[in-house]
Order: structure tokens, then sequence, then C-alpha cells
């Protein structure tokens, strides 16, 4: 697991604090956040943050769990995207950074729709994490292609 981990991050930089990897926490919080931003969050947008956190991540059905759980009482405590953006832009380069925003496409799209609050919201993660309009357009097309929805 730490070897595909550190691969994937390619610039390492671990940092364990609160028993967590924070790359790790913040790619689980926004994805949280691009659930339950449209103010329904059910169970089919859970199983898919799991199953792309345990893939991006290489983690155990209950390591995935456990940060979910942890990540959840993080976005509950912050009121801004910026901790999570900014630990985001700090460990990934511009290519991770897209892979970012793909999993919360896949998040957006969890239910077959996406909601203007779920579109306005990567809109902003992707600003922040300094990913331009026409690469997450790009993202998109790939989830949608992925997914079956494509127009």
């Amino acid at each position: 697991m730490l070897n595909r981990l550190l691969g994937w991050l390619q610039e390492g930089g671990q940092d364990f604090s609160r028993g967590r990897d924070e790359l790790q926490m913040a790619v689980a919080a926004l994805l949280l956040e691009a659930a339950a931003v449209e103010g329904q969050f059910d169970e089919r947008e859970r199983d898919v943050i799991r199953q792309l956190l345990t893939a991006r991540f290489d983690l155990t059905a209950d390591e995935a769990q456990e940060l979910v759980a942890a990540a959840q009482r993080r976005v509950d405590g912050s009121a801004q995207l910026f901790g999570f953006t900014s630990t985001i832009n700090t460990k990934l380069e511009r290519e991770r950074r897209v892979e970012v925003i793909e999993m919360l496409w896949e998040v957006a799209y969890a239910d077959g729709v996406l909601d203007p609050l779920e579109d306005s919201l990567l809109r902003r993660v992707g600003g922040l994490i300094d990913v331009s309009d026409r690469e997450r357009g790009e993202a998109r097309r790939r989830v949608l292609r992925r997914l079956g929805l494509e127009p």
C-alpha cells in the first residue's frame, strides 16, 4: 500500500498527523463535500466514495470506511474548502490534481444527474487546485464515458 501511495504522490511528503495521511484526508473531505452539496447524501454516493478511496489509495474496505468517517468529522468541523485544497496543491502535481477532479465528477454523477450546486462546487475546487476549465471539462467527459452517461 505504501509503495503505491508514494508512487501516486510522486513527491512523498506524507504527514500522518491525527493518524491519517493529510492528502488522503483532503481528497476524502472534498469527495464528501461533493456528495453533500445538493443537500442529499445517499448510500450510493457513500459507496462511490469508498470505492474511489479504496482504488486510489489501495485501502482495504475497513480502511476506506475509517477514512470516510474521519474525513466526515473534519468536514463537519470546517466551513472552508481552502485547507483541503491547499493540501492537494502542495502534495500533488497537476496531472494528479486533474485525477482528483475526475474523482469528484464520479461522486457528482453517482446518482446519474449533475445538480447545479455540484457543478458550482467542481468549478470552485478546480480553481482552487489550479485545474483549468478545459481540463475540468475533459475530466468530466472521461467520467461520463466511463459511467455510460454520454449525451
